[in-house]
């Protein structure tokens, strides 16, 4: 590549990047500030900033309460997902009668959007008598298909040799899953951690439905009750967004190189 194609091509890439890190920049500023969204012109650099928002947003709901609820449950969704996941993926690399028709199965389930079942899930939830528990906010997200697959695709990846000779020193399947499969998979481990936290730290409709009082609420369904506390909110409603989101942010960051890994090492083998 020429020296003016990576200038053009960096160039690019730095437009890209400044479009999409604007959004993240306009709700940080906004946070320390409360400047009104529709100011014109809009102001660039922040004026007098200070942290009285987040203090506002810390004491208004019982934060502490909040965080604790979406933590432990993601938490409990990861490791959930981690082990059902590992497992599936480790059992679909093994050749077992009707093999396709499980894998057929999995890809048309995941056609099927979680709206549509949202019924018949409350309903095996509340006969588990899983409503208005950490447990039953979790229930729906202990596994993801993608994560299985993905799971699928790394396992494949490692030498069959490697396998034949752990069964031969006398490791059980389940050894040999722990200790040389997941190991070797660190690139899915990192990528079912991330989607599995994500996808429950964000989780709205779901908590919605079956949480049934203040004690069990997680931190988008303590968002809603933010915003009836105040009439103007902007502020202290981007600094509650802000508190939100680092963690998510947090987990991706810590983990990004292996996740990128994960979600390309199906493409390509040996």
């Amino acid at each position: 590549m020429s020296r003016f194609h990576r200038i053009v091509t960096h160039g690019i890439l730095i437009i890209v990047c400044i479009l999409m890190l604007t959004p993240i920049y306009w709700v940080l500023k906004t946070s320390v500030t409360g400047d009104n969204l529709f100011v014109y012109p809009p102001s660039i650099i922040p004026d007098d900033p200070n942290l009285f928002f987040y203090v506002e947003a810390w004491y208004t709901v019982d934060f502490v309460r909040l965080f604790f609820n979406s933590f432990a449950i993601a938490t409990l969704v990861v490791i959930a997902n981690l082990f059902l996941n590992a497992m599936a993926g480790y059992a679909l690399t093994k050749q077992f009668p009707a093999k396709g028709l499980v894998l057929t199965f999995l890809l048309m389930s995941m056609m099927i959007p979680f709206h549509a079942t949202i019924i018949p899930a409350y309903l095996l939830t509340a006969d588990l008598g899983l409503l208005n528990s950490k447990l039953g906010i979790a229930l729906p997200t202990l596994s993801h298909i993608v994560c299985i697959l993905l799971f699928k695709s790394n396992f494949e990846a490692v030498p069959n040799s490697l396998i034949q000779a752990a069964r031969i020193d006398g490791l059980s399947e389940w050894r040999i899953l722990t200790r040389i499969m997941m190991p070797l998979s660190k690139p899915a481990v990192a990528t079912n951690i991330i989607l599995s936290f994500i996808w429950s730290w964000n989780d709205f409709l779901w908590p919605l439905i079956v949480v049934r009082s203040q004690e069990q609420q997680t931190l988008p369904l303590g968002l809603v009750s933010f915003l009836a506390s105040f009439e103007d909110t902007t502020g202290s409603l981007y600094a509650f967004c802000v508190l939100v989101v680092v963690p998510s942010m947090l987990v991706f960051l810590l983990a990004q190189k292996d996740f990128i890994r994960g979600l390309t090492s199906g493409a390509t083998k040996g």
